[in-house]
């Protein structure tokens, strides 16, 4: 196994370099640059030489294998955050046969000797690219395994049933207890009730992690673009007095009170000459009809393609109000109170979500719950068969087996040193 490095801080100028190393030269590598380190996980004040050059002073330290992120043997240094000093200890690092680190390579090595599950790993990339607090919360979940052990707790039970059915089968001519049948049949049930309660809180979890979409339509002139600015509260839409000013559709990425939460300003919907304002207006239709949430905005608070649990709002409230909720993107007026409405209408989404938020996840819990799919008047012999293979399938959710094809596409997702 190679023992590999690379910067675990972002690189670039700033107050501290952190250098990772992973593998079974990572101390003695160590040592050749900083001296004998005897004890592990104690910070020391060293100063690293490459023969005779001086590269820096630097906080070392070491881990033992079994006793770090990698389950390897791991030494981090901590440099002066300047790119040439991190450059030259690159060098030296390289010159005793050690070798950069692939993106999300330490992960990887993490997973491979039993340090995380798949699904453990998978939190954590979520938690690396997590924008707001609840996505934080959500992919905190995952890095701390309850998914794996939520598969462990089922494939118990399925290993249970299958003992009861596969003694039945080997001892049939003997004295078998005759509850035996009904406790297995007892135990999948509620295997299967658990992996379908799971499935259900996949659509919510997976909104969650890749965040909300709300899209605000409307005719041309309603005040979309200004309620954009409004919510961004900066210039990002052209607003102008002209109808039909807005063509593509422009994004706002925000964080609304922890959910992570993009806004689309559309074209104006009306019938248009002008074959490039029609495309923009078709395509405006096709992201609202995708959105999680519409904000319907209106001249008189009739939206006729507004649908049940669309909000519609009277716009331009600064010309005079009416009934309903009326806002004013041009002055402020009730934008805060939409934002409010906004929010709670996502965050009841956000109260379904449960521990599945991978398309890999659902897929490997919706093929565990078809082998469960069982006749409760099958032969044993077959009953067995479809247990081991719901079995199977908890196992790969979580990659305790058959995760081959799937470690390059989320190990490549990390940064380089994660």
């Amino acid at each position: 196994m190679d023992t590999i490095f690379a910067e675990a801080t972002p690189p670039g100028r700033g107050g501290v370099s952190v250098v990772r190393l992973s593998g079974p030269k990572a101390r003695a590598t160590l040592e050749s640059l900083a001296g004998p380190v005897a004890t592990p996980r104690l910070a020391a004040l060293r100063a690293l030489r490459d023969g005779e050059d001086l590269i820096d002073r630097a906080l070392v330290l070491w881990f033992e294998e079994g006793h770090s992120f990698t389950g390897e043997e791991v030494a981090e240094l901590h440099l002066h955050g300047a790119p040439v000093i991190a450059n030259r200890l690159a060098q030296a690092l390289l010159s005793r046969g050690l070798r950069r680190a692939e993106a999300g390579e330490f992960s990887k090595r993490a997973f491979l000797n039993g340090r995380m599950d798949l699904a453990e790993a998978e939190g954590l990339a979520d938690l690396l690219s997590a924008e707001t607090e609840a996505q934080r919360k959500l992919a905190m979940r995952a890095t701390e395994g309850e998914l794996g052990r939520k598969a462990d707790e089922l494939r118990a039970k399925l290993v249970r049933a299958g003992a009861l059915i596969e003694a039945s089968i080997d001892f049939a001519d003997e004295e078998v207890p005759e509850e035996v049948p009904p406790e297995a049949l007892d135990l999948i049930a509620a295997v299967r009730a658990d992996i379908r309660l799971m499935l259900a809180g996949y659509p919510a979890t997976e909104r969650l992690r890749q965040g909300y979409v709300v899209a605000i339509v409307g005719p041309p002139n309603a005040g979309k673009s200004t309620l954009l600015n409004r919510i961004g509260q900066r210039d990002i839409a052209l607003v102008s007095e002209v109808a039909g000013t807005t063509r593509d559709i422009l994004e706002l990425h925000t964080d609304l009170r922890g959910l992570p939460v993009t806004f689309l300003d559309t074209a104006g919907l009306r019938e248009s000459s002008d074959p490039v304002e029609a495309m923009g207006v078709a395509r405006g239709l096709q992201r609202a009809a995708e959105a999680d949430l519409r904000i319907h905005l209106t001249v008189d608070g009739i939206a006729d393609a507004a649908t049940a649990g669309d909000i519609v709002v009277r716009a331009k409230a600064d010309l005079g109000r009416g009934e309903g909720i009326s806002i004013s993107g041009l002055t402020g007026e009730g934008v805060a109170e939409l934002l409010d409405l906004v929010y709670d209408r996502l965050r009841v989404r956000a109260a379904d979500t449960g521990l599945v938020g991978h398309k890999r996840q659902a897929e490997a819990l919706q093929r565990a719950l078809s082998a469960l799919e069982v006749d409760h008047d099958m032969a044993p012999e077959f009953l067995a068969e479809a247990l081991r293979q719901g079995a199977q399938a908890l196992a790969m959710m979580v990659g305790r087996v058959g995760a081959e094809d799937y470690l390059d596409e989320i190990f490549s997702s990390f940064c380089i040193g994660k």
